[in-house]
C-alpha cells in the first residue's frame, strides 16, 4: 500500500515554493499553495513588519483556500519560509486548521541566513498528535529560486540532491 503525500507550503519570495515543487516532483505527490486571504505586502520592509506584528500577537490570517480532503493524506510536508525565527503566519493558520492525528507531518523550512529558527519545532507544537519525521532546512539562495521555476522544475536546480538525499534519509523515497 502506498501512502498518499501532501505538500502544504507557503511562500512569499518563491523559495520555499522551489522547495516545495522539487518535493513534490521527487515523491510524486499532491502539491496545496497555502495563500492568505490578503496578499503580504510586495515590497520587503513592509512585509517584514506586518509579519513581526502578526507573530508577536499571535494572529492567524484568513486562508482564500483550503484541503478539502485532509483526511486522504497519510503523510503532509509543511512548508515555511523563517520569519522571526518561526513559521510565517499562514502557515500557523493552515496547521491548526485541521487534525493531523495519525498522520505523519514533516516540516521544511527556507531562511534568509537565521537557520531553523524554531520553525521545526514549531510545527511539532502545532501537530502534536502526529507523527513527526526529520525536517528539511535551506537557505533561500541556495534553494534555486527563478522567476521562471515556479514550481521547481529547473533541471539545473542545486537544491534537488540535498532534497533527494534527505527524502532517502527519513525513508519517504528508497
Amino acid at each position: 500500500m502506498s501512502k498518499k503525500i501532501l505538500v502544504a507550503y507557503y511562500s512569499h519570495s518563491g523559495n520555499t515554493r522551489t522547495i516545495a515543487g522539487l518535493i513534490h516532483k521527487i515523491t510524486d505527490s499532491d502539491l496545496f499553495e497555502i495563500l492568505p486571504k490578503q496578499p503580504y505586502p510586495e515590497n520587503y520592509n513592509q512585509c517584514v513588519e506586518q509579519a513581526k506584528r502578526e507573530i508577536n500577537s499571535g494572529y492567524k490570517p484568513e486562508l482564500q483556500n483550503g484541503v478539502s480532503n485532509i483526511g486522504a493524506y497519510d503523510i503532509v510536508f509543511a512548508g515555511s519560509p523563517n520569519w522571526w525565527s518561526t513559521l510565517a503566519p499562514p502557515v500557523v493558520t493552515f496547521l491548526s486548521s485541521y487534525d493531523f492525528a495519525g498522520k505523519t507531518v514533516i516540516p521544511f523550512c527556507t531562511h534568509g541566513g537565521g537557520g531553523k529558527g524554531r520553525c521545526l519545532a514549531d510545527v511539532e507544537k502545532l501537530t502534536p498528535k502526529s507523527n513527526h519525521l526529520e525536517g528539511f532546512v535551506i537557505s533561500g539562495n541556495r534553494a534555486g529560486n527563478s522567476a521562471d521555476n515556479s514550481a521547481g522544475n529547473s533541471a539545473g536546480n542545486s537544491a534537488q540532491p540535498e532534497i533527494k538525499t534527505w527524502l532517502q534519509k527519513i525513508k519517504i523515497i528508497n
